[in-house]
């Protein structure tokens, strides 16, 4: 009998190596991971740079906490700031953490704008997290289910709809924020069309609003840029990082910009393991090889490939609904529940995902070369048609 807490509904499998973008079972058979740990091993499994660049500095030093300056936490602020034309930035340990960062910084913002009760808009079938602040502004029921009173300081509009927030802007005097993942991964591979983004950008700057960019699952190249705000054009007051940032290692980050910038101070906000020297590493070493080997190019060429191909082979069927994404990030939405795909594909020799019940998830690392596209397509393609077909 196992002692771990029963949260997490497994699967039947331990995986005991990795190669790229191949996975090894204990039992010795060989997966094509189109999921990499959902959107985390950027750089596929066991990438030589980055396996290397966390040895070393294990055999130097892995923490020593925030009480002291830490080079690679300020070398890693630079490059993010760089990249994506933020001001500062605050290191955590995973999305949620950067999250809840996030709406500390609205509520913040909103108290020294003199509203007692700041309110933050959030959008239907969100995700931003399980902790009770990041779970309040998640658009799912299912998740919040038994873990009431939530935290209140929320308001729900419908995702792509500007004329809601709108309406919200009239009647609402104390919202200060307006949170918004550019694309829904849980909530099923939809993607914030280029207008509404332009707009909201429009109208918090017209409202004083801070705008929050959820980029924990599309960020770090994954889209086609390393920001998928940055497809708009647009610049976030507030842009939140994690899954990919590390290559497989843990770390989160809160990037901030203008209006909300220098809000927090000494004593405001912590963490204990945020932005240590093994985590930074691993992410500088993440942005490197990202660079050097091309892989943003790579995942806007091989995620087209991976699309156009599903596209041939699925286009005409009935039941599939949509295949949509941007870069290596993919939804294939069919008309039905789908989740014993993921067992069947499993059986294929294929690690996928299938995400708001009825949309199959595809995060391949952003090291997936065309061959591994075309394998991907030919493993999943027969799957789901026999799949609709069973149904």
């Amino acid at each position: 009998m196992s002692h771990l807490m029963n949260t997490y509904a497994r699967l039947p499998i331990a995986f005991s190596r990795g190669e790229g973008s191949w996975l090894t079972d204990t039992e010795g058979r060989v997966y094509l991971d189109a999921l990499s740990g959902i959107a985390v091993n950027t750089l596929g499994h066991n990438h030589p740079r980055l396996v290397a660049a966390i040895a070393g500095q294990a055999g130097r030093l892995l923490h020593s906490s925030n009480l002291y300056r830490i080079p690679q936490q300020e070398q890693l602020a630079d490059r993010l700031a760089a990249l994506s034309a933020m001001d500062e930035v605050f290191f955590c340990n995973s999305g949620c953490e950067a999250n809840e960062a996030a709406i500390k910084l609205a509520r913040l913002y909103g108290h020294r704008q003199g509203v007692d009760s700041p309110a933050t808009i959030v959008m239907e079938r969100a995700f931003h997290g399980r902790t009770m602040a990041t779970l309040s502004a998640t658009g799912n029921r299912k998740a919040q289910a038994g873990f009431e009173p939530l935290v209140s300081g929320f308001v729900r509009v419908p995702y792509n709809d500007l004329d809601a927030i709108r309406a919200i802007a009239k009647s609402n005097q104390n919202v200060v924020a307006v949170m918004l993942e550019i694309v829904q991964g849980e909530g099923g591979v939809n993607s914030a069309d280029i207008d509404f983004q332009r707009g909201l950008r429009a109208l918090c700057d017209d409202r004083e609003w801070l705008l929050i960019c959820d980029e924990v699952q599309c960020g770090m190249g994954r889209t086609g840029t390393w920001f998928a705000f940055q497809h708009a054009g647009i610049r976030p007051d507030v842009v939140t990082l994690a899954k990919g940032l590390g290559g497989g290692v843990p770390i989160g980050a809160c990037l901030v910009a203008g209006q909300a910038s220098g809000l927090l101070q000494p004593g405001k906000h912590g963490s204990t393991f945020g932005g240590n020297q093994l985590a930074t590493t691993a992410a500088l070493t993440t942005i490197e090889v990202i660079e050097k080997d091309g892989l943003i190019d790579n995942a806007v060429v091989v995620g087209r490939q991976i699309r156009e191909g599903l596209g041939k082979q699925l286009g005409g069927e009935r039941g599939v609904v949509a295949i949509r994404g941007q870069g290596l990030m993919i939804g294939i939405e069919l008309d039905r529940p789908c989740g014993e795909l993921v067992t069947q594909a499993l059986d294929a020799g294929l690690l996928i995902n299938v995400t708001a019940d009825r949309v199959v998830r595809l995060l391949p690392p952003l090291t997936f070369s065309a061959d591994e596209a075309r394998e991907l397509v030919s493993r999943l393609a027969p799957l789901i048609r026999a799949f609709l077909a069973a149904a």
